[in-house]
């Protein structure tokens, strides 16, 4: 199968061994990946923001870079919730037919990444070597937008050597939100101490989930707090074998 990768800002500027990890695993399970470069935000950052007219071109963008693809898979369970979720609603307001046609089109292509491995691809088992204990954080848009349920827990199950432990009050919001964590300084703060006061009852080596946006806002409180604990995205843990186990 072909594969379009759609990175995300986030990744792209600030965390690419994400999009080498899922590169990594589609590969080794025989699939080819390619990367349109062309491709820039989806426009979840303005739309949420208020900038709806913004927000529009790169919507038109979007539908036109991957058009054609086969499948398109995303790391980040936000931009595929603002694509799933906004997109149609953007679509009707701008009363271009043509682009309704082509989000209608586009949206049953579209993936979060854990989702692809099991719901498209039907696996489970992606080869997986992590000789570390792990808890996982389930993201408000990986929860309650994409509703993915346990799909990422049962892919780290399957990873080898690897010890997963039930955070407690993971489906709670780390604070991190985009912009809240900008407006709402205070309360994502204090969300946040709570969160990591859970991680801490795991004594997890590794929190990880499938944004980079919540593990970045993640991150910075265990670097203060408790920095033996690191943040890693799901797709790097998945893509860690016995050849390159992480350290």
């Amino acid at each position: 199968m072909r594969i379009s990768l759609f990175i995300t800002c986030y990744n792209d500027t600030l965390f690419p061994q994400t999009g080498i990890a899922v590169v990594q695993v589609l590969e080794r399970l025989g699939h080819t990946v390619d990367f349109p470069l062309a491709q820039t935000c989806c426009g979840q950052m303005h739309y949420n923001s208020g900038y709806q007219s913004e927000a529009l071109p790169l919507v038109r963008m979007f539908v036109e870079i991957f058009r054609d693809a086969e499948v398109v898979c995303t790391p980040s369970g936000s931009c595929a919730a603002m694509v799933r979720e906004q997109y149609p609603r953007i679509a009707a307001e701008s009363g271009d037919p043509k682009l309704v046609a082509g989000v209608e089109a586009l949206l049953p292509k579209v993936y979060e990444f854990t989702e692809l491995l099991i719901k498209k691809l039907g696996i489970e088992d992606v080869g997986a070597v992590y000789p570390h204990r792990v808890t996982y954080h389930s993201s408000c848009h990986s929860l309650r937008g994409l509703r993915l349920g346990d799909i990422p827990l049962r892919l780290l199950r399957k990873v080898r050597d690897l010890e997963l432990v039930e955070l407690p009050e993971s489906d709670q919001c780390c604070g991190f939100g985009g912009t809240f964590a900008v407006k709402n300084a205070d309360t994502s703060t204090a969300m946040l101490a709570e969160k990591l006061e859970n991680i801490a009852k795991t004594n997890a080596e590794v929190c990880t989930a499938g944004d980079n946006s919540c593990l970045m806002h993640i991150l910075g409180g265990l670097h203060r707090r408790h920095p033996a604990t690191k943040a890693v995205h799901i797709a790097e843990i998945l893509a860690s074998t016995d050849e390159g186990a992480a350290s």
